[in-house]
């Protein structure tokens, strides 16, 4: 069974035991249960999906926060030749990981 979840402007397909990386950090601490109420889709076995128009009624995943962390690092360069121009920038992006503890319909 999984499902595809929506949070911020990002989709996550996710099953039951997955730790996921959420983009926007959550004002939750270590160990606190966190609820993502919009569920695009479930599949439940091979012949069952439910499909949301555009989301699933009654549909919500639950999982379990394990921490804030920190992305890989992404510099931004910037130079322009025979100017003495360059500017050197680094950005970490922060996530918030999630451990996905159960999916119900």
């Amino acid at each position: 069974m999984y499902a595809v979840i929506q949070d911020g402007s990002r989709d996550y397909r996710v099953a039951e035991g997955d730790t996921v990386e959420v983009d926007l950090r959550k004002d939750a601490a270590a160990g606190d249960e966190i609820v993502f109420p919009r569920v695009l889709l479930v599949r439940k076995s091979d012949d069952e999906v439910l499909v949301g128009t555009p989301l699933v009624p009654g549909a919500e995943v639950k999982g379990t926060v394990q921490g804030n962390v920190k992305g890989e690092k992404l510099i931004a360069y910037k130079y322009k030749r025979r100017q003495g121009y360059h500017r050197k920038r680094g950005h970490r992006q922060q996530y918030t990981s999630v451990r996905i503890t159960g999916i119900s319909v």
